[in-house]
């Protein structure tokens, strides 16, 4: 009997995964864009009936500052990262050891064919040398919105962009928290004020896949033909 419940119970489950992975799917791509946006909650300001000073008209929007300071406002993310490291070593050393004895004359007896007794040379010698450069720069603009303002005003921020073009999609995911003051007067920031930043740029297509390491099956294939 319990067996049966179960499998009733798992028979159930896929059964609605299946029918949401349907409707899904049946969904036109620019309803499945709205699906996705249409939950996020939007504040808005309370009406007052008769009031000219309302914040979404009358003379008090004429003073609303335009840039984004509330949840789900919009706001652009100028990235600017750039990143240069450069590392250079230099080690030289050398080392040289050289030892002889010899018994040149005992009570007036020379011993010539004996000498030199011992000789001992050594030479040790090292010479080491080692450069590495390092340079990342990605510069583009994207616009993202406020997912969170925390208790002290600082407001987390996320923005992502997907390019599908040519067989290739390239993908960029920006996610970090910044101050109100810190958002210029065209309603854009630099990713230079963004705290504790995140950027992913990943990419997904033929050139992906060209330039994707190879599994693990093929580079100890290569190993043993010796590519």
């Amino acid at each position: 009997m319990k067996w049966r419940v179960l499998a009733c119970c798992v028979w159930l489950t896929l059964s609605v995964a299946a029918a949401d992975k349907s409707k899904k799917a049946s969904l036109s791509p620019l309803d499945q864009y709205l699906q996705n946006y249409s939950s996020t909650s939007v504040e808005t300001p309370s009406a007052t009936n008769g009031s000219l000073y309302r914040g979404d008209i009358g003379f008090a929007a004429m003073s609303t500052d335009y840039r984004a300071q509330r949840l789900n406002d919009l706001l652009i993310i100028r990235i600017v990262e750039q990143t240069v490291a450069q590392n250079t070593a230099d080690v030289s050393a050398q080392r040289q050891v050289q030892a002889t004895s010899a018994i040149p004359s005992v009570a007036g007896q020379s011993f010539s064919q004996l000498n030199p007794l011992l000789t001992l040379n050594s030479n040790h010698q090292l010479t080491g040398k080692g450069q590495a450069d390092t340079k990342t720069t990605l510069q583009t603009s994207l616009a993202g919105r406020i997912v969170a303002v925390l208790p002290n005003g600082l407001m987390v921020v996320e923005a992502e962009r997907r390019v599908h073009m040519n067989n290739e999609t390239q993908t960029i995911v920006l996610r970090g928290m910044v101050r109100p003051g810190d958002v210029l007067s065209d309603n854009s920031v630099l990713s230079t004020a963004l705290a504790n930043l995140e950027i992913e740029l990943k990419g997904k297509g033929v050139v992906s896949d060209a330039t994707r390491p190879s599994n693990r099956f093929v580079r100890a294939l290569l190993w043993l033909t010796g590519f």
